[in-house]
C-alpha cells in the first residue's frame, strides 16, 4: 500500500524507527531520560533479563533491535524534533508480554502489540498520544499486519501506566475484547481485508 508515513497531523508527524531515523530515536532517548532508562525494553525481555540489565544495555538492545530489521515503534516529531513515541510491533517479538500472566493472548492470532506510549510534557494534551497510535496502526498495516491490539490501563489504576488508557484507544477505532473474567483490558482494532492494499 502507499507509505503514509510522514504525513503531517495536528502539527506533527510521524514516522516508524528504521535504520534511517535510528539517530532520532537515541536524541529521543537522550533527551528525555524516562524513556531512556527503560529504552521500551519492559515488555520485549524477560522480567529475569530486564532485572539483570542495566540502562546503558537496554537502550543497546533497542538501536540493535532496529538494525536488525526488527519492528519497535514510530515516532511523532514536532518539526524537525522527536517529542513522542508509541511501541508497536508483533507481539511475538515482546518476550516479557508474552510471559505475562495477567495479560494472555486472546486467541492464537499472530497480532501487533501496542506496549507503550511517551509523549513529552511540552507536546501533552494536544491529541498526539491518539495520533500517535493511529500512525502506529498505519505503519503495521503496511508492515502486513491484520490486527493490532493494545492493554490500556484505565485512569487511576495502580499499574504499569504507560501503556495508553481506554478512551485513547476507542478514539483511534478500537473495540474492547477483553476475555471474561481477565483483570486486563484487551483492546483490538482488525483491519478489514477492503480496506488493505497488499
Amino acid at each position: 500500500m502507499t507509505d503514509r508515513t510522514g504525513v503531517e497531523t495536528g502539527g506533527f508527524t510521524f514516522r516508524p524507527v528504521t535504520p534511517e531515523t535510528l539517530g532520532d530515536l537515541a536524541l529521543f532517548a537522550e533527551t528525555y531520560g524516562k524513556f531512556g532508562y527503560c529504552s521500551c525494553m519492559r515488555w520485549r525481555l524477560t522480567s529475569s533479563e530486564f532485572r539483570h540489565s542495566d540502562k546503558a544495555s537496554r537502550s543497546q538492545a533497542l538501536l540493535e533491535a532496529v538494525t536488525q530489521g526488527v519492528p519497535i515503534g514510530v515516532l511523532a516529531y514536532q518539526g524537525q524534533a522527536p517529542v513522542g513515541w508509541c511501541s508497536i510491533a508483533p507481539r511475538s517479538s515482546y518476550a516479557g508480554l508474552e510471559r505475562y500472566r495477567a495479560i494472555p493472548r486472546v486467541d492464537e492470532q499472530p497480532v501487533w502489540a501496542v506496549a507503550c506510549f511517551f509523549v513529552a510534557a511540552s507536546a501533552r494534551r494536544r491529541g498526539l498520544t491518539v495520533g500517535l497510535l493511529k500512525a502506529a496502526v498505519t505503519y503495521a498495516e503496511e508492515q502486513g499486519a491484520h490486527t493490532v491490539e493494545g492493554y490500556p490501563v484505565p485512569s487511576g489504576a495502580r499499574l504499569y501506566t504507560y501503556m495508553g488508557s481506554p478512551a485513547t484507544f476507542r478514539a483511534a477505532g478500537f473495540s474492547d475484547v477483553t476475555p471474561p473474567g481477565s483483570a486486563r483490558l484487551v483492546m483490538r482494532l482488525t483491519i478489514a481485508p477492503e480496506t488493505r492494499h497488499d
